[in-house]
């Protein structure tokens, strides 16, 4: 825990202008009080998004979508992205789709992603995105857990798709003319759509309905189907008003694929919520093409992650300068902790600190955040959002005071909790403590102002000497701040025999330039011992190239224990968040 703090960058124009306030005040009735579905429960989430927009003169040229890829700029304003997505509604419904079934999309970041996203929403269909790049058993397990009526897919990517698995759905719809031919099912959708209507009413629906499905990986089993609802769309209007200050002239690059659950909430759900832009970035990541976005579309508020900042940091100190970057105002990070180092550096050269958050696809929004109208406090997840109650509780689910560390929760419900898994109740119901407390499975304390700060996960936890448990988060920020480190990762390999003391091994990447050798171990071991505390000692460590991460750049241990074990790292597990 740091006790330095940034004070408030804006506060006097921040939407969020009082924490203490607005919690004292809060209620989820003021928001659905904006909602035309009030005082029923009938609803969709495109009638108060894109169609809410369209139907408005003031708003329905507004830009709704930026499209970016190798040098070609796609816009798409309100009124046109309705009329994509309900002449991908009727060709849905021409095809036989009706509430409840699904829809995979295996793309990546496209305009046809989103056009489905916004169509089967309209249906009642639950869209489910998978990445381009998932591997085989990735694939598969989702096809086969959502036997979904059809899947949309480029040309290039169908053959990812068994003979076994093609043949138990009814279309696979490719988003180019012609096909390889592979299958029979197969559908060129381009010239279809030009014969669908351009209107096609949004379907109202119980606010119960499932939305969209996300895969997320379990640390010990099998990928699960976590499932959302239009009534999300509460929880998600809030977050992206306090957390990413959205206003009018938002112009916002949420640089997540929408596969992961970012890139569909705040990357599409949520800016057309508010009726601003999005911006769709299609190109692999470059330092130099990630400054030049933000130039080229003036983006004023960017929802990244911790791991492109490092990223950022490694190309060069001096790569920001060369763009115009006057337009970003605000910058928030998810995906894995800010550390100082990152924070501190944003601010420097950027000239934007960011503000990290915290959720995770089973809570479907930011439930955690540090806030442009609120203090920071470098290395500090932030504090609750209004209207959600955290806690940290420890083994018998009783809460803990100020500076303890056990297991974060999130008091149930709230308007974004997933509604169920994937045809998995019982493992639903495992998440809950007391029926009220959802457990997170992420190990966190919090200060006395009520900052909360994330340490890892559950089975990260390590014993100090003092019997006292604690998480590697705080370990890794001590061994990073080492000259010549640059990432680490901390495991418990075994205990000390008849102490019960974890024997701790860390796993490091080291900076450009530096060169791994004992003398490197032991001063980094020694670095440690200074710095934090005599009782915690490093017995092992080891360098590498590069420290296996998920694709939002949070650190997985899990992988580095399976390797002390000598089995697969990666178990065929999704490793998507």
């Amino acid at each position: 825990m740091t006790e330095a703090r940034i004070a408030a960058q804006y506060p006097e124009t921040a939407n969020l202008k009082s924490y203490e306030e607005t919690c004292r005040q809060f209620r989820w009735e003021s928001i659905e009080q904006e909602f035309s579905w009030y005082g029923t429960d009938r609803m969709n989430i495109v009638t108060e998004s894109v169609d809410r927009w369209a139907s408005d003169p003031q708003r329905a040229g507004h830009p709704a979508m930026i499209f970016q890829k190798q040098g070609i700029i796609e816009t798409y304003t309100f009124q046109q992205l309705k009329e994509k997505s309900c002449q991908w509604a009727a060709l849905l419904a021409k095809h036989g789709f009706v509430r409840g079934d699904r829809l995979i999309t295996l793309l990546p970041p496209s305009p046809e992603v989103f056009f489905a996203m916004v169509a089967c929403a309209r249906l009642g269909v639950i869209f489910c995105p998978v990445f381009a790049t998932a591997g085989f058993y990735e694939l598969e397990i989702r096809l086969e857990s959502t036997a979904p009526k059809g899947v949309v897919t480029h040309p290039d990517l169908v053959e990812k798709l068994s003979y076994e698995f093609a043949g138990q759905v009814d279309y696979l719809f490719l988003t180019r003319s012609t096909g390889p031919g592979l299958f029979s099912n197969e559908k060129p959708i381009a010239s279809l759509l030009d014969t669908m209507p351009t209107e096609y009413p949004a379907e109202q629906m119980p606010g119960d309905t499932p939305l969209f499905m996300i895969f997320t990986s379990g640390s010990t089993q099998p990928p699960k189907g976590v499932i959302h609802t239009h009534k999300d769309m509460v929880g998600i209007l809030a977050t992206a008003r306090w957390v990413l200050d959205i206003k009018p002239d938002t112009v916002l690059w949420t640089d997540a694929d929408p596969a992961w659950i970012t890139g569909t909430v705040y990357g599409g759900l949520a800016p057309w919520l508010c009726g601003i832009t999005s911006v769709i970035q299609g190109d692999p990541f470059t330092a130099a093409n990630w400054y030049w976005t933000l130039e080229r579309h003036k983006v004023s508020v960017c929802y990244t992650t911790p791991r492109t900042i490092r990223d950022l940091m490694n190309a060069g100190n001096d790569l920001p300068s060369r763009y115009n970057l006057a337009s970003l105002r605000h910058m928030a990070t998810v995906g894995a902790p800010l550390v100082p180092e990152l924070f501190y550096w944003s601010g420097q050269h950027l000239l934007c600190y960011p503000y990290d958050t915290w959720w995770m696809t089973e809570t479907g929004i930011i439930c955690i955040a540090n806030y442009p109208g609120m203090d920071i406090k470098p290395g500090s997840i932030g504090r609750p959002i209004p209207g959600i109650q955290t806690a940290i509780l420890d083994e018998a689910g009783e809460e803990q005071p100020p500076l303890s560390v056990g297991e974060l929760a999130v008091k149930a419900p709230w308007p974004g909790m997933m509604e169920t898994l994937w045809q998995d109740g019982y493992r639903f119901q495992k998440y809950f403590k007391n029926d009220q407390w959802f457990l997170t499975g992420d190990i966190a304390f919090y200060d006395e102002e009520g900052y909360y700060y994330h340490q890892g996960r559950n089975d990260d936890l390590l014993k100090a000497a003092d019997e006292k448990l604690i998480g590697p988060f705080e370990i890794e920020q001590v061994l990073a701040a080492h000259p010549a480190v640059n990432e680490a990762a901390v495991i418990a390999k075994g205990t000390e025999p008849g102490e019960g003391i974890s024997c701790l091994k860390a796993f490091l990447s080291l900076k450009k330039g530096c060169i791994a050798s004992n003398r490197l171990t032991y001063e980094i071991k020694a670095f440690l011992k200074a710095n934090l505390s005599a009782d915690i000692m490093i017995k092992e460590l080891v360098f590498l190239d590069d420290l296996p991460k998920t694709r939002s750049g949070k650190l997985l241990r899990r992988v580095l224990r399976a390797w002390e074990q000598g089995v697969p790292g990666t178990d065929g597990i999704s490793i998507q968040d």
